[in-house]
């Protein structure tokens, strides 16, 4: 992938901000995400060469958290909890039923860059079992029946 000149600017100037700081790859590492979605391979080496930290190292860093991605997400980020509490109330028809809409699997986007599907271990929320979230916002006690009209809320949104 080819990556804009501007981004690879950018991502030097982020590193530059925090030369100083006594471990500042994780924090570098955020606002990338933060600002472009995903840390792909191509920015994590300017990382590396503005750091001093091996590409291999920080792809390491990129790869055990699940908060960073390598690849770009959608706008919408469905997290569904696979728990124990979610798991044993039928959130895997949910997911299922995620899929079948969206016609991608968890990890995956949509074509048009809308939706991701995540299949998480907990998010927290055993007592609203099972738990969905878009952005943050939680669904409590989702059905698989009521998986189309969630699509729908955000599709709407878009005017899709």
């Amino acid at each position: 992938m080819k990556i804009r000149l501007e981004v690879i600017k950018d991502v030097r100037e982020i590193c530059q901000q925090h030369k100083d700081e006594p471990s500042p790859l994780i924090v570098i590492l955020e606002e990338v995400q933060k600002k472009y979605g995903y840390v792909p391979v191509e920015l994590q080496e300017v990382i590396s060469e503005e750091t001093g930290v091996p590409a291999a190292e920080i792809y390491g860093v990129v790869t055990f958290y699940s908060f960073f991605s390598l690849t770009p997400k959608g706008k919408y980020v469905i997290h569904v909890c696979l728990g124990t509490a979610c798991y044993v109330k039928n959130a895997q028809a949910v997911l299922d039923k995620l899929c079948t809409i969206l016609g991608i699997k968890p990890g995956e986007t949509t074509e048009d860059g809308l939706f991701t599907i995540e299949a998480v271990r907990c998010m927290g929320a055993c007592a609203l079992a099972p738990a969905v979230s878009v952005n943050g916002k939680v669904f409590p006690r989702v059905q698989a029946t009521q998986v189309d009209k969630i699509i729908k809320e955000f599709r709407d949104q878009e005017g899709k």
